[in-house]
């Protein structure tokens, strides 16, 4: 009994000192940490307990292929740096446009081909809208704005090719796992999306910004306190470096191909189980898998493509391994929120849960969830952190309160969302404020009204819909 009760102090733990340092990595740690001294007192059996902690995420295959996608896949986007193909885009898109809808609407259509990581369509699409900022009449803070609602909002409701779905499936899936409850994690994330409502209210308040909204005073540079705006796109990123080539194809042939690739091999997944439906094959598909297998097809052949185009192969394996070792910080954060699931469930957290927490009403179950996670993602700025932290206890809670569990994870992937759209922490707020000359803390406020209504729409509608279920 004694042991279920502290199974809660490792959370306790991990959110203090993540709000405390602002670090993610430091505070699932020090979580970490305290569950290994809970279940084995002692200094020297306390750090054993937690090196195995670590190392049975690290034995899981899932969770191995998980980290070889993420590496691949910034691996790939190394290339494309390297190769021009992100500068080649940037320079043929902007040529294109000459009015604020022209632009806007670029910035929602090419997300079609941009949707694999936010940090990959920041980069894509924000110095095309840099080179715009002197031809349109339309600030950089509202163009900011654009490109991060249709950054990680849009990418958390994709069910394939994009460098979340993995992790958001891992972590369900580990949350099951500790709660006993069979089930597959990618398919209760495919039940999840409908249930994403931040992501959905702030897309359509963000479409409407866009397109309908009508602004009474000019447009001002609010945002951008610091310098007057220079609109010169190149050297904003490095990714758009002077002294990089301009090959629009090479990007959109390895982004073509690795999105194609994976569309085909899941469907292909699916119908050798003896599904023709292609829907139907879609959900049965070993979709990690595909994707996995698809990236490695297509990095392969992308390293061809650029060897035909006489770019050095010791270049190219370069910039591919540095691209990869970007997703490193993830990849820990990953490894240590694989060992907190695991002491989680050697601590009993859900029978605590279970025996304590299930005089919690149903009905509101996934609107606090939604209220706290978005106010540790807040003060976090981290998507993946704070489902990592919260998912555990989210589908604890749901279970032991009878709560619809889809909505109750659709509740958590909203409130990581939250942080990641809205927090001055964010690492999108401030690649988008880098990029655009803004100040962060300027530009964070600048999103904040919408974030908070959009936020405010989805809580209303988890008490809904906790009712209705």
């Amino acid at each position: 009994m004694l042991m279920t009760w502290l199974s809660i102090f490792p959370f306790i733990v991990v959110i203090i000192i993540a709000m405390k340092t602002k670090l993610v990595i430091p505070g699932l740690t020090a979580g970490l940490l305290t569950a290994s001294f809970i279940y084995k007192p002692g200094l020297i059996i306390g750090l054993q307990q937690f090196y195995e902690f670590i190392m049975t995420g690290l034995k899981d295959e899932n969770n191995v292929k998980i980290v070889l996608f993420l590496y691949m896949f910034t691996g790939l986007i190394g290339l494309m740096k390297y190769t021009g193909g992100i500068k080649g885009f940037v320079q043929v898109a902007s040529s294109k446009i000459n009015s604020k809808k022209g632009a806007l609407f670029l910035t929602w259509v090419s997300t079609l081909g941009t949707f694999s990581a936010p940090s990959f369509r920041i980069v894509t699409v924000a110095p095309i809208m840099k080179a715009l900022l002197n031809k349109v009449k339309i600030t950089p803070q509202e163009l900011g704005f654009v490109i991060e609602t249709t950054a990680t909002p849009v990418i958390v409701l994709m069910p394939i090719a994009t460098a979340f779905v993995g992790y958001m499936s891992s972590v369900v899936q580990l949350s099951l796992k500790a709660e006993g409850i069979e089930g597959d994690g990618y398919r209760y994330f495919l039940q999840s999306i409908p249930y994403n409502f931040f992501s959905i209210s702030i897309l359509l308040i963000g479409f409407y910004l866009s397109f309908f909204h009508h602004r009474k005073t000019p447009a001002t540079d609010a945002g951008n306190v610091e310098k007057k705006l220079d609109d010169q796109w190149e050297d904003c990123h490095p990714a758009v470096a002077k002294d990089l080539p301009t090959k629009p194809m090479n990007l959109l042939i390895p982004l073509g191909g690795v999105i194609l690739l994976t569309l085909l091999l899941t469907y292909w997944s699916g119908y050798k189980k003896g599904f023709t439906s292609l829907i139907k094959a879609f959900i049965e598909a070993d979709v990690l898998d595909a994707m996995v297998f698809a990236l490695l097809t297509t990095v392969l052949l992308t390293f061809i493509f650029y060897l035909f185009q006489r770019f050095s192969l010791k270049d190219l394996v370069t910039y591919f391994i540095e691209g990869g070792n970007e997703m490193m910080p993830v990849i820990v954060l990953l490894t240590v929120v694989w060992g907190l699931a695991a002491s989680t469930e050697a601590l009993g957290f859900s029978s605590f849960v279970t025996s304590n927490l299930d005089w919690i009403p149903t009905l509101f179950v996934p609107p606090v969830l939604f209220l706290v996670g978005a106010f540790i993602s807040y003060f976090i700025g981290s998507s993946w952190g704070t489902w990592g932290i919260l998912m555990p206890l989210g589908i604890s809670l749901g279970y032991s309160t009878g709560a619809d569990l889809p909505v109750v994870i659709g509740a958590v992937f909203a409130s990581g969302t939250f942080g990641a759209f809205a927090s001055p922490l964010s690492d999108n707020t401030n690649t988008v404020a880098r990029i655009l000359q803004l100040n962060p803390m300027t530009y964070a406020k600048f999103k904040l009204g919408p974030a908070l209504l959009a936020a405010g729409l989805a809580a209303a509608g988890y008490f809904v819909i906790s009712f209705v279920i």
